[in-house]
């Protein structure tokens, strides 16, 4: 053979190899250079040459070349067959025609790959589309696609445009090689098309529908992809298959008897979707397996007795109980059944090891309780110092409606990723009943599913039919595996039904008659999933008719044993107990709250230093705000941003952890704090101010939130709920803010100890001052909160009494303070501590006060024998000469700066007398009395800022004029539908008028 023919044949090899390598690269991931032809170019010089040299001489070479030249030159070699460009312009080219075929074979062959691949990828991606999730069998997540496009669907086979477009029938018994993102083949590289659709459909078509290719982390990609597509993945043992029957039984059998001793009570069963406690139990049995001591719970109303009796393990007595009217032990107003929670530490026989369960009380207002779960979740991994979320998480509960209606769902899903608030992943799970109360779904939302919300967040979502128990089972252990691996979020969208209406006395033909008549011949998961376990020969009807009975027979003596309960208690029903406070606490007895001169000048001196330039730029504008902070402290005056300086600082010694979020808060919204300072020339270095403070000091949880009320402020209500050895703040950017809050003032801080004796310590500080700023910026709404003060106004406490001051707050239902001096601040947050019980505090802080002079303290007054003052009565003037005093004005607020400037302006310092009612509620009638007493010949005021209909006006009116028998008078901008004016005229008008009020005598 010719050196011109050799070569040909070395690069058309060449081609054939580069075609094979092509085929494999597709297919084999571990394909490397090892695995390559020696007969590549950088080879063709040297094996030329060696050819020459075999020519001539067949013995002049290593022998182990002969059968390779051999072959080369042997007759049967067609070079025509493997012509490329580089063949000899001699041999005859094959026809274009044949080319042509051949170039058409090798595009089709491609196609067909790379088809499979999309195919693959499409049910991965859109396969959850054709899901058969609902048990119903009413709805296809792919049917609202095509509506939304007017179009038709066709779902049978291949014909089905959502997943495959390119692929037809005569292909179904070719094999293709598998790709590697995907695990359909377990072991095997090669699958025909056939049992390629077939596998995919069994995965991601038929009870599960997996939402999971729009996550950012590949590894959590592939976790998913392994633990759905794996062969097998899905199957369980006999003994699994019998524990998920057992409970199933419980589950179905509990329903029962509630509707047979109490048809006619509202109770919000589990019926159509009772899988829900084998997804729970789940979860639990599995998060112990990995390593998870203690699980935090919401849940919305449906099925909640359901979960308490089967999950959290609650006595049956005590539910049974709940059932007839029965009077309470202790004073409150309590709550209904299903609103209420509990905790135990539970042994699972599964695994050998305890776990803690808790389940958190909540209103009927649908998901506020989740934010506050989070943040009791996230307290109690700091309590156990589990940084990484290993040993404590929570599970939320929503409705579908709720789920994809409320935004705080969005507010608390948010927070997941946000150092300060993390919780290193949640396990939310929908019980879908395809329905809100009368609203269809299609009405509801304006997306596929109800739990598109999780998209937002990086969640991966598992939708399962309820009917399927198994496939319950293992998305729920799939779900706690994910949790517990990556710390992060995930879904599980139960898509089950509501057998009755929205509670057991309503009638839902009103509204759905198509869907209540396909429901009435729906059987109990528990017969569906018999069955299957009867065919499979795992469990026989003796088995289940004595688990039944052994049920029932439990049910019916716990419920003679409730028949015995004569008083309900709902010290039973607390979900997070401060064990061993109340006991070690002095019940009549409030701590100190003046701290010593040592600890002043420490805190005091340590706040205005900067740290070393050379290791620490600080902005120029904050080393002058640290100056006069020293020449303040030189002088011994405190300001507010001192006294909080100083508060914060002593209980921070004193081993109290201090959680302190909101918007602005490590600079302060009217930049008075500065509590972190910023490197300007290094980004993202900070220097946390009280956080070096004393060496051994408890930790200072300073942190900007994102733009959320709801969702923070429920957050750190839950956070407060943990221990009563801290103190929570949150601060509104402005105090007008917090009505997007409104619903965790209203079912939480306002009335939680009253419905669940649930004792919470927060602050929550509403900046406030009618200042020009306008409607959005000026007013806190006091009078929200005191409307909701539960005192009754015709009812004067004893003020002969000692403890008056101490009873009026243990009863009180929160704290409504307007404080004016940084003394008073301080011992108020400081009180918050000293006190034998906790209480919420509404506080209106000042915004034009932070830097007013009038808003200054010496440190004598806040040194020990020093308290909170409820009110500050007069002391300059007027006070020595009572007799002259002409006018005496109750006032709170920043509307003391105008009148101690008009008094002195006017030279009316003795003429007229002013009382700061520091504490709006409780309120001080005893200090109040005493001014009135004093003054006699005075004509008595109440003189606020605030519009006339707004403010604490109407509030302290009725108690005034039944504490001094006599009518009182009102000094304050007129009554408006607004906060304030935003028109700086309109602002001048009032404030002049209301000066002119003030000053007349």
């Amino acid at each position: 053979m010719s050196l011109t023919r050799f070569s040909c044949v070395i690069r058309a090899t060449q081609k054939l190899q580069v075609y094979q390598w092509a085929w494999s690269c597709k297919h084999k991931a571990d394909y490397s250079s090892r695995a390559e032809s020696f007969l590549t170019g950088s080879n063709v010089n040297y094996l030329e040459a060696q050819y020459l040299d075999w020519a001539k001489t067949k013995g002049s070479i290593d022998s182990s070349w002969d059968n390779f030249y051999d072959s080369l030159s042997g007759p049967a070699l067609q070079i025509e067959d493997i012509q490329d460009e580089f063949s000899p312009t001699t041999v005859k080219p094959k026809s274009k025609q044949d080319t042509s075929k051949d170039k058409e074979a090798i595009t089709e062959k491609i196609k067909l790959h790379l088809a499979v691949q999309n195919l693959i990828r499409s049910y991965q991606a859109r396969g959850h589309l054709l899901a058969k999730t609902d048990p119903l069998g009413l709805s296809l997540a792919a049917s609202y696609i095509m509506k939304s496009k007017n179009a038709t669907l066709e779902t049978k086979g291949l014909e089905c445009r959502i997943v495959s477009r390119e692929i037809g029938e005569k292909h179904m018994d070719m094999v293709f090689k598998l790709p590697d993102r995907t695990c359909i083949g377990g072991t095997e590289t090669e699958l025909s098309l056939r049992e390629i659709i077939h596998r995919l459909e069994n995965v991601y078509c038929r009870s599960i529908g997996t939402e999971y290719l729009h996550l950012f982390d590949i590894d959590c990609i592939n976790f998913i992809r392994e633990r759905m597509e794996t062969p097998g993945a899905l199957d369980k043992s006999v003994e699994e298959k019998r524990l998920i029957m057992r409970r199933l039984t419980k589950a179905v059998f509990l329903e029962k008897y509630f509707a047979t001793k109490w048809p006619a009570e509202k109770r919000f069963g589990l019926e159509g979707g009772e899988s829900m406690v084998v997804m729970l139990e789940e979860i639990v049995d599995t998060s112990t397996k990995l390593g998870v001591e203690s699980i935090v719970m919401a849940m919305q109303h449906r099925g909640r007795l359901n979960m308490l009796v089967n999950v959290c393990r609650k006595q049956l007595t005590d539910i049974f109980a709940q059932f007839k009217p029965m009077e309470p032990k202790e004073a409150g107003s309590g709550d209904i059944k299903y609103h209420l929670g509990t905790y135990i530490h539970r042994f699972i026989r599964r695994t050998n090891k305890y776990i803690k369960v808790s389940m958190s009380a909540n209103p009927s207002h649908l998901e506020v309780v989740s934010p506050v779960v989070v943040g009791k979740t996230r307290a109690e991994q700091y309590w156990k110092g589990d940084n990484n979320g290993d040993k404590v998480m929570a599970i939320i509960m929503h409705g579908d409606a709720a789920f994809s209606g409320q935004g705080v769902v969005y507010e608390t899903m948010h927070l997941g990723n946000l150092p300060a608030f993390t919780t290193h992943g949640s396990i939310h799970i929908v019980c879908n009943n395809q329905i809100g109360y009368t609203t269809d779904p299609r009405f509801a939302r304006s997306s596929p599913y109800c739990s598109d919300v999780a998209k937002c967040v990086d969640a991966p979502v598992f939708h399962v039919n309820a009917d399927d128990a198994e496939a319950v089972a293992h998305v729920a252990r799939v779900a706690i595996e994910y949790r517990c691996k990556f710390k992060k979020d995930v879904v599980l969208d139960l898509v089950c039904y509501r057998r009755f209406g929205h509670s057991e006395e309503d009638e839902p033909m009103f509204t759905q008659p198509f869907m209540y008549k396909k429901i009435k011949s729906m059987q109990t998961v528990d017969k569906i999933y018999g069955e299957k376990l009867k065919a499979e020969g795992i469990v026989t009807d003796a088995d289940v008719k004595g688990w039944e009975k052994e049920y029932m027979d439990t049910l019916n003596r716990h419920f003679e044993l409730a028949k015995k309960v004569t008083k309900l208690s709902i010290m039973d029903w607390i979900d997070t107990p401060w064990t061993g406070f109340f006991e070690a606490r002095d019940p009549k007895k409030v701590e100190e709250t003046g701290i010593s001169e040592t600890s002043i000048n420490t805190i005091s001196r340590h706040f205005c230093k900067a740290p070393e330039p050379w290791a620490f730029e600080v902005h120029k504008g904050v080393n002058r705000i640290l100056a006069n902070r020293e020449k303040m402290v030189n002088e011994g005056v405190a300001d507010w941003a001192m006294g909080e300086a100083l508060a914060f600082g002593s209980l921070l010694r004193d081993k109290i952890h201090i959680r302190f979020t909101g918007e602005d808060v490590e600079r302060g919204t009217m930049a008075h704090r500065h509590h972190v300072y910023h490197h300007q020339g290094v980004d993202g270095a900070t220097y946390r101010v009280l956080d070096v403070l004393y060496p051994d000091q408890a930790n200072y949880a300073l942190h900007n939130s994102s733009l959320s009320e709801f969702g923070i402020l429920g957050y750190e209500v839950g956070y407060s709920y943990s221990s009563p050895q801290l103190l929570t703040i949150w601060e509104a950017q402005y105090g007008d803010f917090a009505d997007t809050a409104q619903p965790v003032f209203d079912t939480f801080i306002c009335n939680g100890e009253s419905k669940w004796v649930c004792q919470s310590g927060i602050v929550v500080q509403l900046p406030h001052g009618v200042d020009g700023a306008g409607p959005e910026h000026s007013s806190g709404r006091v009078e929200r909160y005191l409307q909701a003060c539960d005192d009754d106004e015709d009812n004067i406490p004893d003020l002969d009494d000692k403890e008056m001051a101490l009873k009026q707050l243990r009863s009180a239902n929160w704290i409504v303070c307007n404080v004016t001096t940084p003394a008073n601040y301080f011992h108020l947050i400081r009180r918050q501590i000293a006190l034998p019980f906790r209480k919420p505090v509404i506080l209106m802080t000042p915004k034009v006060g932070l830097k007013h002079p009038f808003y200054r303290s010496k440190f004598s007054e806040f040194l020990p024998g020093t308290c909170f003052q409820r009110a500050i009565p007069e002391a300059g003037p007027a006070s020595k000469k009572p007799e002259c005093v002409k006018k005496l004005l109750f006032c709170s607020g920043k509307v003391a700066i105008t009148i101690d400037e008009l008094r002195k302006e006017k030279k009316l310092e003795d003429q007229i007398a002013m009382c700061r009612i520091e504490q709006l509620f409780p309120f001080p009638y005893d200090i109040v009395l005493q001014e009135f007493c004093k003054y006699e010949c005075a004509k008595v005021y109440f003189c606020q800022e605030e519009h006339k209909n707004q403010g604490p006006w109407l509030f302290a009116k009725v108690r005034l004029e039944n504490l001094f028998g006599k009518k009182i008078e009102c000094i304050s901008r007129p009554p408006s539908a607004a906060s304030a004016t935003g028109i700086k005229w309109m602002h001048a008008k009032e404030l002049k008028e209301l000066k002119e009020k003030i000053i007349k005598i």
